[in-house]
Parts: structure tokens; C-alpha cells; sequence
């Protein structure tokens, strides 16, 4: 039959019939067939929807069955259904290319952005392995099968090319699956993170084997190269992309349509560059940069942007699911009824599809099989029944079938493929795709109920129950208050019961969901793991809660973020560790005695240095106050629980390293808490001026214009302060010397050589300034800090004061005498202080003798001050 390609003022080809009427020509033609269609899917996705919520129906398999109704429809009618038949044909002819280009850069790009960042980690193993040597064994094995077993006579690279279009798992079937399912994270981070990885494989694979079939040669180092080469290339240009355009959200302040736009404007160009532009896997790339938006910025999206960019890609996501599976169903349709006389003549060919929908679940079983020790050894480990559901939830989609649309056109014009090759690639693979989604499809949840996988824990179950009774006490407390008022009088709570049904089945008395049955198996443990959850689950919002009020910044919420995801991992084994995640982070840094140097910059020190020790106080104080917002939480709501109270207490003693660290700083860099403290304040006082404002003119007493006036005036302060911070002023090392006692009283001609020679230390909690009984080396002046003295040979030991701080004097005793340390100074904070060699003490005693006296008087002094301080203590 003899067509021709129109091109048309659609950015797409349309394959249109010779013999159809001018009137259905036309319609063709007309850009409003193309978004008919569109409102006609859009219109069945709704209702379809609402029809199956709360039903075991997968709500892709409706749209695949509506798809293919339609399709169907259209060719019974003869072609006369007007401009929707019009709209049909038009989109079931679609470029093959431009169906993945306007679906699967959004859909890719929200699943990926979806996933959690430390599962991904965990699990990335299993799905290299599953995305790798998965869909080469995959499709080693259906290519056999079809060289062999089917009896179509087609060369090993066509066998092949069909193989590695059947071996995907579509990420966009299996993600609106699991969704529908409600999967356990873990299992759904794996399944999702497989078919999106080994998608883009697949694709990769099936490019490979499409050029040897056109006639492209290549060695096994060319393959080799080839496929690493569009596999790093998409990581590269997605990487990129994702910096550029995560620097570019910097620059973006409170404008929610703008950083929006961005994130899906990126997603296509990603796609455009890497398919179009570099020659690598656009699916890929489109993979990396949401991961990369999932791992870095998405603590960039705050408050109300954080939920419209969800709402947003929640919209996208329905949007291209609902279009993407009805229009499969339609290209389906139409491929296999406009194929009706090869089928006719070759009857056969629905037996070996059903044939090849089993090899399809061998080669899966072969897959998994085979690589099950190393899925159980990485990540998260697989067991038995995991692996049943990963078997089974092997689903094929659109981005199969659009390949197999590009093979189908490739035969319509290339002598390399026969139009009768490109008619059964598109049958079998939109056969697997109708058979996968179906069956498949269809009974994972059977699956997942047949071997408990769908079930609560005990543990959850004791908290709903424990919950509802709280709901019913909550309900009564509501009722107490609005249940009579001035202008209407009281109401009726029966009839109020009546309408709350989802309380009125409770029975007995409330039980706390931690008064357990004996006969349970280790319930304490269960109840420990669970509660340990619900505490980092409350520690994790309220650090969601601190970004959005300024009181940590982007860089540290992810940080603080990714520790308590790691946390949940330990907590059936583990005491509460999520501040094992930030103990890096929080630390002196050690290199502060080298950027303190004359020749380094102040603006350096400050940079490498403050910067440091605020995002460190910053996290401690955020961490602090994160695990308290949590116990009290988990206090009112369960009340004194003995195994509340061991998690309650085990975030409290977690708590000990982060207020020992506020306390170091507090003593040796009060400035620094002083600016972090005034930076949270600056940016609280700001919000509630905003919010103000944008009050005022909620209930009327301001006008829009008004507000707009005053709010933007409120956004540009926050946008100084953020840009603009109140910055610590660190005091020069001179300053400090000649704030010390002992050196701020010596006379100038003494002070000067002593000040040149002078060595600046930052000594850490617990560490030795010196030994008793060494030999007497220098002094330390302590600038900051506080210092502990500990003997073994004075028996009096309240003969001297026990602490030495800021002013104090270290070894100067010893050099003036010349005998060994009388005792050990151990640092009880972090300490920063000055080192003077005892030889430069004794050379300027020999050049001046009247500084000794000096010295002695000051010892004196200080001796004395400090006795009185010890009298003062005991009085």
C-alpha cells in the first residue's frame, strides 16, 4: 500500500493514507485534531481515576485498555469519527522519536527526583548489577530464543536488536505501578532505580545492535568503547547541567515560577543535548541530573516552593503517564489491525507471542537467578519473596514500543530490513508491553498480599489503634469548643458521631501500644526499632521546619538530612547514631595555626576558619534543638512509655559532643555564636514581618498594592542579609598579645622581641601543654580556653587553683628557676594560646635584668589573685 509523509504545521510526521477522503486529509492537517485528542485523554485519565480509587485496578492498565478501545474504535468506524478519528490516527502516527523526546525527559526526571538519596546509595550496587550484566544476559537470551526457537528466519544482530528492546524494564509502567502498590521503600528503590538505569542501557544496547543491522560494523574494542563512551558522556552532561543549573538557583530568591521552570526547562535541554547534541543516552543524562537535584538541591526548594515543585512534576508525571499509556494502547490498536492480513496469512504469530511473553519471564527468572548472590551481598540484601516481586514486576512500556516504532519506519524504507520484520517488531514488542501490564500488572498486588509483603507490623498496627482512640479524645475536645457558640447555639454530637465513621468502631479501653501480649516474639525490640524511627522521622521535619526559618543553611540541611537517613538503616541494631553522620563536620579546624600566619589573608582565615566553625555551630545547635522539638513530640503522644523513655534517652546522650562543642566555642570564639545567634534572629524577625504583612492583607486591612509595596521592601532585607551576612571579626594576633597580662605589661623595648617569636597554637580538648618533671622548654600564654593541672607528687593539692584561663601564664615558674614542670597542664576545652621559647626568655633576662623582676612580681600577683579566688569559692 503506498503512503506518503506530509509534513505538517505540527512539529512531527504524519503517515497518511492516499485513499482516505479529502475531508479526513484535511482533518489531518488541522492542529486542533492534536489537542482534542489530548483533552479526550485527559478527560478519560480523570475519570478512570476517580472510578478505580479505592479498587486493585492499576490505573496504567486502564488507561493501556482505554488506549487500545480507541484505537480500535477508530478503524471499526471506517475512519468516521470526524476530527477525533482524525486526532487518533495523527497521534498513533507520531515520530517515534519526538513520543521519547516530549514524554520521557519529565517522567525520567521526576521519578529520579523523587528518590531518596541515601537508598540510592545503598542500593546503587544492585542496580548496576541488575541494569548491567542484567540486560546483557536478558538479551543474549531472548536473542537466542528468537534465532532459534522462531521461525522467522532473521539474522543473529536482527535477533539481537529485538532482544535488547524486550530486556528495559520501563520506568514509566513500573513507577505508576508501585505508586498504585504503596511497595516498601527499599523494594521500590530498587525496582524504580533499576528501570531507569538499565532503561537508558537498553536503549544504549538497542542503538548498538540498530546500527549492525543497518549495516555498521564494529570490533569488540569498538563496542567497548562505544558503550562507554554513551554512558559516561550522559553522567558527564547531566552532571553538568545539574551544577549549572543548581549555581543558576542560587541567583533565584523567593520566585517559585521561575525555579520550577528552570528545573523542567533543564530536563529537556539535558535530553536534547545529550541525545541530539553529544551522540550519548539522553536517558541517562536526564537520570543523573535528577539524582543530582534529589542529592544537592533539594533543600534549594523551601516552604510553599518546596510543595509547589512537588504538586508541579505530581501534575507533570499524571499528565504524561495519562497521555503516554492511552496513546500505547492506541499504537497497538492501530499496528496490529492495520497488519490484519499478514496476521491472516500468518496465524501463527499470536502463538509465539504468548511463547515470547514466557521467554520474556524466563529470561527475567534467568536474571535474577543468576545474579541473587550478589543482589543479597550489596546494598540492603534481597531475600526470597523480594526477589519473587522483582521477577514479576518486570514491566515493558512506551519507550519499547517508540523503538520499535523507529524499526518499523526503518523497514518501511531501508532494503536492509523487510516491512515484514518492522510489522512483527511492533507486534510482539506492543504484545509484551499489552501481556506485561495485563498480567503482570495486574496481580503484583496478589503477589504482594499472597506472600505478606502488603501487610503492618504488629507495632504499627498497636499505633493506629492507639491513635484513633487519640483522634476520638481529640474529637471531643473539638466538640467542647465549637460545640456552642453566641450567634447559633448549640449542636447535636450524636448526629456529629454519626458523621465521624471512621472512629465509631472502637471498643474497649485505650491500650498503649507498648502494652504488648507476653506471647508476642521479642516485642521490645520491635517497639524500639519503631520508635526509633518515629523519633528521626520528627528530627528530620524539624530540621525542614530550621531551613525554612533560616536557622541552617542549604548545605547544612542536607548534610544533617542525609545523617538521619543513614541512622534508619541502624536503628533495629544500633543505639540512636544520626550524630555519627555530622561528627566530620563539627570538629576546630586543624589548619588554623597555618592561616593565622602574616602572610595569609585575613579574608582567607576567615573563610577557611569562621565559615567552618559557624556551619559547625550552626549544626549543633540545629541538631540540639532538632532532638528536643522530637522527644517532646514523641513524649505527648505516647507519654511515659519505659521504651519512649530509652529512645528519649538515648537522643539525649547524643546530644553530649554537640553542647561540648557550642561550649569550646563559646569559650574560645564567643563572636562567632554572638553572629550565628544574630543572623538567626536578623532572618526570623524578617519572616514574621512578612508574614505581617501578607496577613494584613489577607483579613482586609491592606490593599494588594500596599502589600506587594511593603512585602517587597521585607524580601529585599532577606535578600541582603542572605547575601550580605553579618560577618565575625576575628582580632589580629598583635591585639591579642598585648591584651595578655604578661605582655601587655612589660615595657615596649621588652615586649617587641618577645612578640616576634611568639608561636600561635590551637590546642584541642584533653591534650597535654606539658608533663610533670620534663624539662621546661618555654611558656604558654593562653589567650581563650581553659586548662586543668593534674600531679602526681604534690600532696596538697588545693595548694594551687585548679583552672587556668584567659590571661593565664603557663610555665613561667619552671624557667625562671630552671627546674622541671612541677606538674601536668591538661587542656578541658579547646585552647588557644601562645608559645615562647624558654632561651628567648632567658636572652632577654640576660640583656635586661630588671624584666626578671618583673616576671616575679607578676607571678606574685598572680598567685595571689588567684588564692583569693579560692577563698572566695570555699566562703
Amino acid at each position: 500500500m503506498a503512503t506518503t509523509v506530509l509534513e505538517g504545521p505540527l512539529p512531527f510526521k504524519i503517515i497518511v493514507k492516499e485513499e482516505s477522503d479529502t475531508s479526513s486529509s484535511s482533518d489531518s492537517d488541522d492542529p486542533v485534531v492534536a489537542i482534542l485528542f489530548f483533552g479526550i485523554c485527559l478527560v478519560l485519565g480523570i475519570a478512570s481515576r476517580h472510578l478505580l480509587r479505592g479498587t486493585k485496578v492499576p490505573y496504567t492498565l486502564a488507561l493501556l485498555v482505554i488506549g487500545i478501545a480507541l484505537g480500535s474504535l477508530e478503524y471499526g468506524t471506517s475512519y468516521r469519527l470526524g476530527k477525533v478519528g482524525a486526532g487518533i490516527r495523527l497521534w498513533a502516527n507520531i515520530n517515534p522519536d519526538l513520543l521519547l523526546a516530549v514524554f520521557l525527559p519529565a517522567l525520567l526526571f521526576e521519578s529520579s527526583f523523587s528518590m531518596e538519596v541515601h537508598q540510592i546509595k545503598r542500593c546503587m550496587a544492585q542496580m548496576f548489577i541488575l541494569a548491567g550484566p542484567g540486560v546483557l544476559i536478558s538479551t543474549f537470551f531472548l536473542g537466542s530464543a528468537l534465532k532459534l526457537l522462531f521461525p522467522y528466519d532473521w539474522s543473529w544482530k536482527t535477533s539481537l536488536l529485538l532482544g535488547g528492546l524486550l530486556s528495559a524494564t520501563d520506568p514509566v509502567a513500573i513507577v505508576a505501578l508501585l505508586k498504585d502498590l504503596g511497595a516498601s521503600k527499599k523494594l521500590s528503590t530498587i525496582i524504580e532505580g533499576e528501570s531507569l538505569m538499565n532503561d537508558g542501557t537498553a536503549i544504549v544496547v538497542y542503538q548498538l545492535f540498530y546500527q549492525m543491522v543497518l549495516g555498521r560494523s564494529f570490533t569488540v574494542g569498538a563496542i567497548v568503547k562505544y558503550l562507554t563512551q554513551v554512558s559516561l558522556g550522559a553522567v558527564g552532561i547531566g552532571l553538568a547541567f545539574g551544577v549549572a543549573s543548581y549555581l543558576w538557583l542560587g541567583f533565584i530568591f523567593n520566585d517559585t515560577v521561575i525555579e520550577i521552570t528552570l528545573t523542567l526547562a533543564v530536563s529537556y535541554i539535558a535530553y536534547f543535548a545529550a541525545q541530539d547534541g553529544a551522540d550519548v543516552s539522553g536517558v541517562l543524562a536526564v537520570m543523573t541530573l535528577g539524582m543530582f537535584y534529589s542529592s544537592v538541591a533539594r533543600t534549594a526548594f523551601k516552604g510553599e516552593g518546596q510543595q509547589s515543585l512537588h504538586h508541579f512534576w505530581e501534575m507533570v508525571a499524571y499528565i504524561a503517564n495519562t497521555l503516554i499509556f492511552i496513546l500505547s494502547g492506541v499504537v497497538i490498536a492501530e499496528g496490529v489491525l492495520h497488519s490484519k492480513d499478514y496476521f491472516e496469512n500468518h496465524g501463527t504469530s499470536w502463538g509465539y507471542l504468548i511463547l515470547l511473553y514466557g521467554f520474556v519471564q524466563v529470561s527475567r527468572v534467568i536474571v535474577v537467578g543468576t545474579l541473587y548472590p550478589c543482589l543479597m551481598y550489596f546494598g540492603y540484601g534481597l531475600d526470597w519473596k523480594e526477589a519473587i516481586i522483582l521477577v514479576w514486576s518486570g514491566l515493558r512500556g512506551a519507550v519499547a514500543l517508540s523503538l520499535s516504532l523507529s524499526v518499523k519506519r526503518t523497514s518501511d524504507t531501508s532494503s536492509l530490513l523487510s516491512q515484514d520484520t518492522g510489522t512483527l517488531f511492533v507486534f510482539f514488542t506492543g504484545g509484551i508491553v499489552f501481556l506485561t501490564l495485563i498480567v503482570n500488572g495486574s496481580t503484583t498486588q496478589f503477589v504482594l498480599h499472597l506472600l505478606h509483603m502488603d501487610k503492618l507490623s504488629e507495632a504499627k498496627k498497636r499505633i493506629l489503634d492507639y491513635t484513633r482512640y487519640e483522634m476520638m479524645n481529640k474529637a471531643l475536645d473539638a466538640f467542647g469548643d465549637l460545640g456552642d457558640d453566641e450567634e447559633l447555639g448549640p449542636s447535636d454530637w450524636p448526629t456529629v458521631k454519626r458523621y465521624i465513621s471512621c472512629l465509631n468502631n472502637l471498643e474497649g479501653e485505650q491500650v498503649h501500644p507498648h502494652a504488648v501480649a507476653e506471647t508476642e516474639n521479642n516485642p521490645d525490640a520491635m517497639n524500639l526499632k519503631d520508635i526509633r524511627i518515629r523519633l528521626l522521622n520528627g528530627v528530620q521535619a524539624a530540621y525542614w521546619g530550621m531551613l525554612e526559618e533560616g536557622r541552617i543553611s542549604q548545605t547544612s540541611a542536607n548534610i544533617m538530612m542525609q545523617s538521619v537517613d543513614e541512622a534508619m538503616d541502624l536503628v533495629s541494631d544500633k543505639v540512636l547514631c544520626d550524630w555519627n553522620g555530622l561528627r566530620a563536620h563539627v570538629h576546630f579546624p586543624s589548619y588554623y595555626r597555618f592561616l593565622k600566619m602574616n602572610f595569609c589573608p585575613q579574608k582567607l582565615v576567615t573563610y577557611f576558619t569562621v565559615e567552618r566553625l559557624e556551619s559547625a555551630c550552626y549544626m549543633c545547635a540545629a541538631f540540639l534543638r532538632a532532638h528536643r522539638i522530637a522527644r517532646r513530640q514523641l513524649h505527648d503522644f505516647l507519654g511515659d512509655s519505659e521504651i519512649a523513655s530509652l529512645v528519649i534517652n538515648e537522643s539525649e546522650a547524643e546530644g553530649e559532643e554537640a553542647r561540648k562543642f557550642l561550649e569550646d566555642v563559646r569559650v574560645i570564639f564567643p563572636q562567632v555564636l554572638r553572629v550565628v545567634k544574630t543572623r538567626q534572629v536578623t532572618y526570623s524577625i524578617l519572616k514574621q514581618l512578612s508574614d505581617y504583612v501578607q496577613n494584613l492583607e489577607k483579613v482586609g486591612l491592606l490593599e494588594k498594592k500596599e502589600m506587594t509595596h511593603l512585602h517587597d521592601s521585607v524580601q529585599t532585607d532577606l535578600k541582603k542579609l542572605l547575601r550580605n551576612p553579618p560577618l565575625v571579626k576575628m582580632s589580629k594576633i598583635s591585639d591579642l598579645l598585648r591584651g595578655h597580662p604578661l605582655l601587655g605589661a612589660l615595657p615596649a623595648v621588652a615586649r617587641e622581641p618577645l612578640e616576634g617569636s611568639t608561636k600561635e597554637l590551637l590546642k584541642l580538648h584533653g591534650v597535654a601543654i606539658y608533663r610533670e618533671g620534663s624539662k621546661p622548654n618555654g611558656i604558654w600564654l593562653i589567650s581563650n580556653g581553659l586548662v586543668k593541672w593534674t600531679s602526681r607528687s604534690l600532696r596538697n593539692k588545693h595548694s594551687l587553683h585548679p583552672i587556668f584561663s584567659h590571661g593565664s601564664s603557663l610555665g613561667l615558674y619552671e624557667v625562671l628557676i630552671g627546674k622541671p614542670y612541677i606538674c601536668n597542664m591538661i587542656t578541658d576545652s579547646v585552647v588557644h594560646c601562645f608559645f615562647i621559647e624558654a632561651e628567648k626568655i632567658l636572652s632577654l633576662l640576660r640583656s635586661d635584668p630588671t624584666v626578671e623582676g618583673f616576671l616575679w612580681q607578676l607571678l606574685l600577683n598572680c598567685c595571689f589573685l588567684k588564692y583569693m579566688r579560692k577563698c572566695q569559692c570555699k566562703n
